[in-house]
This record gives C-alpha cells, structure tokens and sequence, in this order.
C-alpha cells in the first residue's frame, strides 16, 4: 500500500504525463522531416526558414496538370519569398505513372518547370508520406486536418514553418486568393 506521500507522487506523474501532449499541438517541425527530391538528392526543408513552402502534389495526366504553367509563373514571380515543391503521385486515378527521369523531361519540355520537385510520394494510406502526414494532421501541424482528395491540392506553410492553408485542386496558382495568402 501506498503512503501519502507516494500516491501524492504518482498522482503528479499522472497528471503530468496527461496534460503534457495537450500542452504542444505541434509534435513535429516541417523542417525536421525528410524528402528526397526526383533525382534522389535529399531536400532540407530547413533550407527554406525565412520563405514561404508551397506544396502540391502533382500529375502529368491528370485535368489539372495545365497549373503546372500557373505554379512555375507563381515561382518566377515570387522566387524570392516562396519555395515550391511539387511532389509528383500516382495515387489518383494513375495520372502519374512515368519514372522520376520521364516525370522531369515532361515538365521541363511542356511547362519550363524550374522549381523543386520532389520524388514520386503517396500523399494518403498506408504508406503516406511524413511530409503529408504533417500536412493533413492536426496532432502535427496544430492548425487542421486536410484530406487530400484529388492531384494538386496545395499546403501553404509560413516563413516559421507553421502551416497556413489547404488548397483544393481547383484553386488556381495564380489567383487572387492564393496570391493575397502568398504576398501577406
């Protein structure tokens, strides 16, 4: 049997290890997570503090693969201040079927696609990517869950790494309120 004392004391750790997750909604720094690029060269997201991440999964088939001209304008146009990163994915519909060499001569020949692009990467399931488990998880991104329904959805993260805002895939690069959050 306990004393007081003790269960004094394990009532404390109790409370402790209870209330310790509620005080950090966000587990896991975007830039701590992993990424490779198509060429298989690692990506630091921790190169990016200080700018503004766009992220967006991407297809070469897909009926929204014309924003690929619209993303690489937004980069041009904002080269100083945002990072994009299209993240290339085969999960919707087979739209993305190519090797990360055919994957980079179509978007290079059809669109001048001069921003990273990262490896093909599942953005939902089982074998979703950290990178995206971040993105659509409250418990790490601490602002909301964002189900990724479709190729091009974008993520907006701030220049502190805090995610700003889903974009679902009809939300053109250059509109006006994809611009205002950019430019803000």
């Amino acid at each position: 049997m306990l004393n007081r004392i003790q269960a004094v004391g394990v009532l404390f750790i109790l409370a402790i290890t209870l209330y310790t997750p509620n005080l950090k909604a966000q587990s896991t720094s975007i830039y701590d997570i992993p990424l490779k690029s198509l060429n298989g060269e690692d990506i630091n997201l921790a190169d990016f503090k200080g700018k503004k991440i766009l992220i967006v999964n991407t297809a070469s088939k897909c009926g929204y693969t014309g924003q690929y001209e619209g993303l690489e304008e937004l980069h041009q146009q904002y080269v100083d201040k945002l990072v994009i990163i299209g993240v290339p994915c085969n999960q919707f519909g087979k739209q993305e079927p190519g090797s990360s060499d055919e994957i980079t001569a179509f978007c290079k020949k059809n669109y001048g696609v001069s921003f990273l692009m990262a490896e093909k990467t599942d953005v939902k399931g089982n074998s979703q990517h950290a990178l995206y488990a971040w993105l659509t998880q409250k418990s790490q991104n601490g602002l909301l869950d964002a189900k990724v329904s479709w190729n091009f959805n974008k993520f907006l993260v701030d220049e502190k790494g805090n995610l700003v805002k889903h974009y679902k895939s009809s939300v053109k690069p250059m509109s006006e309120e994809l611009v205002s959050d950019i430019t803000k």
